[in-house]
C-alpha cells in the first residue's frame, strides 16, 4: 500500500508525526481542506500527467487552476491528464492519494508556483484519507523536486 511506502520514508527522515490520518476522505481539494481545518489553497494537489507517453507530476495550490499555454511552455509539449486506470500503474500511487513522495522512479516531480502563497501547505500521503504538513521549501526537498514551474492561471 502506498500509505506505508510514505509512511516508512518519513519515518526513516524522522518526520514520522508530520503525516495526518482521517476517518473521512481526503480524496479532493474540498474534502482534504475540510478534513485538516484549511481552506482549500493549502491543500498541495498533485496532478499527473503524461509528456511524450511519460509520467510527470506537478504540485500545485488546491485553489489553482492549471493554465495549459504556461504548461507547454513550461515542459515544451503538451501535456495530458493519466487517465486515472492507469495513473496508479504509472505513477505508483492510486487516484485520490497521489502525492509526490515515494513515487516510481523516473517520474520526475515539479512545483507549481501557486504554492508560494502559503506558509503550509498539505499534499496527500499516498492514500485518500491522509495528508502531509510542511512548507513549501520542505514539500520541494521532501519530494525530491526536479524544479519549480508557474503553470497556473492568475
Amino acid at each position: 500500500m502506498a500509505i506505508e511506502k510514505v509512511k516508512a520514508y518519513f519515518e526513516d527522515l524522522g518526520e514520522s508525526d508530520r503525516i495526518l490520518t482521517f476517518a473521512e476522505s481526503t480524496a479532493t481539494v474540498e474534502l482534504a481542506a475540510e478534513a485538516v481545518g484549511v481552506t482549500p489553497g493549502h491543500i498541495a494537489k498533485t496532478l499527473s500527467f503524461l509528456v511524450d507517453g511519460k509520467p510527470l507530476l506537478v504540485v500545485l495550490a488546491g485553489d489553482a487552476r492549471m493554465d495549459n499555454h504556461k504548461f507547454k511552455e513550461a515542459f515544451h509539449k503538451k501535456g495530458r491528464m493519466i487517465p486515472a486506470d492507469d495513473v496508479e500503474a504509472l505513477v505508483g500511487h492510486a487516484p485520490g492519494g497521489v502525492c509526490p513522495f515515494c513515487v516510481k522512479e523516473d517520474v520526475p516531480v515539479y512545483l507549481d508556483t501557486s504554492l508560494h502563497a502559503y506558509e503550509t501547505v498539505y499534499p496527500a500521503a499516498g492514500d485518500d484519507h491522509s495528508a502531509v504538513r510542511m512548507t513549501p521549501e520542505e514539500l520541494y526537498a521532501f519530494a525530491h523536486a526536479s524544479g519549480w514551474v508557474d503553470i497556473h492561471k492568475e
